[in-house]
């Protein structure tokens, strides 16, 4: 299973859906880890570090410190920048989805938009 971080500013009632479907998910929040109000790029270095797929809304510019990162030859573990539209119950199974099913380092160095479809 993977392990995920989300970001600040992730919507809660996603996460709470999620641990409650899953109570056995590994999943931080960054402001848990200490990182509140932390630059993106520091959110993504912590990420990195811990191995961890990061959930975020922002998608003005955590993929560009993704891409930085990748050109600079950084481990990236990935992104998937959910969108602020998708309806909750379906950020929840896709998140779900991604999370059983994936394999570990599957989406390093990969930035990938919710909703799949």
């Amino acid at each position: 299973m993977l392990r995920l971080a989300i970001d600040e500013d992730f919507n809660n009632r996603i996460l709470r859906g999620l641990v409650r479907r899953q109570p056995e998910l590994d999943i931080v929040r960054v402001q848990d880890a200490g990182l509140s109000a932390a630059p993106d790029a520091e959110v993504l270095e912590w990420a990195s570090s811990e191995g961890r797929v990061l959930l975020t809304h922002d998608v003005t510019t955590m993929k560009q410190h993704a891409v930085d990162r990748l050109a600079a030859g950084s481990p990236m573990p990935g992104v998937f920048e959910v969108g602020q539209q998708i309806p909750i119950g379906q950020a929840i199974e896709e998140i779900l989805l991604i999370a059983t099913y994936s394999l570990e380092g599957e989406w390093e160095g990969q930035v990938r938009f919710l909703p799949l479809r």
